[in-house]
């Protein structure tokens, strides 16, 4: 199985009749990835130069001429190596070919240091702890200097999308090590930085920080799942159908009860619809068991403000729904990526969704298909090879350099997740693509970690206005 990548279409040229129509984007690539035609030939080069017998002399001696030229450029190949040139397809992530020139303005690969500050919650009893570069061990949290708002952001930190409980624990109430160490924050100072957290050997107040985040980036049938490219219930929770009317047009994804994130060009294909029209199906693997009038009907559509429709920047958007989705073992949300959380190229990463199956094919598929993808770098794909600069610092690479398996038209919107320490992460949203699995010419996803900030405003402002 190979899924495929939705074309680039330019969705703002679609007629708005195609509302209530079948949700296939047809690709149609933006101009500076196409390939230039070929010129046509005049269809008789001697009937240009001449007529009849007065010139059989002339082309004769030109036969004579071109014959002494092809005789030395043959002897020229001969003697002069020529330089290697890749196989179509052969490209590798890890070696590209003098051939293939660099995009302008490429900046270096600049190695990852670790994080000043970590942070992560003992599962058994929701301790919040803190790592500071400077020390290798980790620190409980005493609860002076708490507050909620710094609970919010550490939720962040960590991927998750809220808070939902914090409080302080009475160090008397637990088992501690006689090594264990305390950090805590100054009085009237919030931060996440590495120099604000001041280590302690114990805590005045007598209380350590307990929190809570929301749970995501579970699959909690995962492990009765068998290996195969149709996708079970339950091994991808948070994939969504976003359907018009009856129809699928895109994947989403589950953030929270009342939240999925897809493509941007997804919803301005079909800017005209009546937002009543628009309903997700979560926990969904055949679209054959769908019946009318089912799945959460869409409130509010929230694309990102600085969506491009000429080279798809910033392809994402928002969907609050008017009921919450019920979490089960089927249904649950995936983790945004992790503050400054390293996904490295060459990662292991899986796409799924209902798209075409075969490029030749007009219809999706009616049941949930994935295959991995493994992350390749920006420089590759913006290369000369592959994509010429088309990339934007929101954008990111995955798939095959030989177009083994790739996502098409009815994937977009769809999640690209990538496995951290037992826990899914959303690194990307399907955007475009050149083609179907073509050789060079990967998939493109929207890169979600440079769009957090957006997301978790949107977010909170929308539910401190309900």
């Amino acid at each position: 199985m190979s899924l495929m990548l939705d074309g680039q279409a330019h969705m703002e040229d679609q007629d708005a009749e195609e509302g209530p129509g079948p949700g296939i984007f047809k690709a149609k690539p933006r101009e500076p990835l196409q390939r230039p035609e070929a010129r046509q030939q005049p269809s008789s080069w001697a009937g240009r130069w001449c007529s009849g017998r007065r010139c059989c002399a002339g082309l004769g001696a030109l036969a004579l001429l071109a014959g002494a030229s092809i005789g030395s450029w043959l002897l020229v190949l001969y003697l002069w190596p020529a330089p290697s040139q890749p196989a179509p397809g052969t490209l590798q992530d890890d070696e590209i070919p003098l051939s293939c020139s660099e995009a302008s303005g490429e900046e270096a690969l600049l190695p990852v240091l670790p994080r000043a500050v970590s942070f992560r919650i003992n599962t058994e009893d929701f301790l919040l702890e803190v790592q500071v570069r400077a020390r290798p061990d980790w620190l409980l949290v005493c609860h002076e200097g708490w507050s909620a708002v710094l609970g919010v952001r550490i939720c962040q930190s960590l991927g998750r999308l809220r808070l939902t409980h914090h409080k302080g624990v009475n160090l008397s109430d637990i088992k501690l090590n006689s090594s264990q160490g305390f950090a805590q924050l100054p009085p009237r100072l919030e931060g996440l930085l590495e120099e604000v957290w001041q280590s302690r050997n114990s805590c005045a107040s007598g209380q350590i920080v307990s929190l809570r985040c929301s749970e995501c980036g579970v699959r909690p049938l995962a492990s009765r799942i068998v290996g195969g490219q149709a996708a079970a219930p339950g091994r991808w929770p948070w994939q969504a159908s976003v359907a018009l009317g009856s129809r699928h047009t895109c994947g989403g994804s589950v953030l929270a009860p009342h939240w999925v994130v897809t493509a941007a060009h997804c919803m301005r294909s079909f800017r005209l619809s009546r937002l009543s029209s628009w309903r997700v199906h979560a926990g969904l693997v055949s679209h054959s068991a769908v019946r009318p009038h089912q799945g959460a009907v869409v409130e509010r559509i929230i694309p990102h403000p600085l969506y491009s429709t000429q080279n798809h920047d910033y392809d994402i958007a928002l969907l609050r729904l008017q009921t919450p989705l019920n979490f089960s073992d089927t249904v649950g949300p995936v983790c945004l990526p992790a503050e400054k959380q390293d996904f490295p190229r060459g990662s292991q990463c899986w796409v799924s969704g209902w798209g075409h199956t075969n490029p030749s094919h007009t219809h999706s598929s009616d049941t949930l298909q994935d295959t991995v993808v493994p992350l390749l770098s920006t420089q590759l794909c913006n290369s000369s090879c592959v994509y010429s600069g088309a990339l934007t610092p929101r954008m990111l690479c995955a798939g095959y350099v030989d177009g083994r398996a790739d996502a098409c038209q009815g994937d977009s919107g769809g999640p690209l997740v990538c496995l951290d320490g037992g826990t899914w992460h959303l690194v990307g949203v399907v955007s475009w693509g050149r083609g179907c699995a073509e050789p060079n010419h990967p998939g493109v996803y929207t890169k979600v970690a440079e769009l957090l900030d957006w997301i978790h405003d949107t977010v909170r402002h929308r539910e401190e206005a309900i």
